[in-house]
């Protein structure tokens, strides 16, 4: 089985920077981030496929960079101008059987972490 692991994230005021970083323990072809705030539900951030395939969700794209590294399979996540509204527990998610189009749709990631939480005050 493999085992999706998240790092980094914390607290932070707006306007400011986080990076988050996810280690699979398998190969891995696809691998994203979703997130999750109080009462909402989970929601795509980023997800990347290779070293040149990536899709953002609008509320992320200019803030957000996602880059994976395939030799190690680890993805980070650079998050910068951070908001109030990106408050949330991130998860980071991973597969094997997936293609550019399914970058940001939950169900095509069969391996997710325990998420990190990322807060942002005001």
């Amino acid at each position: 089985e493999v085992q999706v692991v998240e790092s980094g994230g914390g607290s932070v005021q707006a306007g400011g920077s986080l990076r988050l970083s996810c280690v699979s323990s398998g190969y891995t072809v696809c691998m994203g981030w979703f997130r999750q705030a109080p009462g909402k539900e989970r929601e795509a951030v980023a997800g990347a496929m290779g070293d040149d395939h990536t899709a953002y969700a609008d509320s992320v794209k200019g803030r957000f960079t996602i880059s994976k590294d395939d030799a190690s399979d680890t993805l980070h996540l650079q998050m910068n101008s951070l908001k109030p509204e990106d408050t949330a527990m991130y998860y980071c998610a991973a597969s094997y059987g997936c293609s550019t189009s399914d970058l940001l749709q939950e169900e095509k990631y069969r391996y997710w972490g325990q998420g990190i939480q990322v807060t942002v005050s005001s």
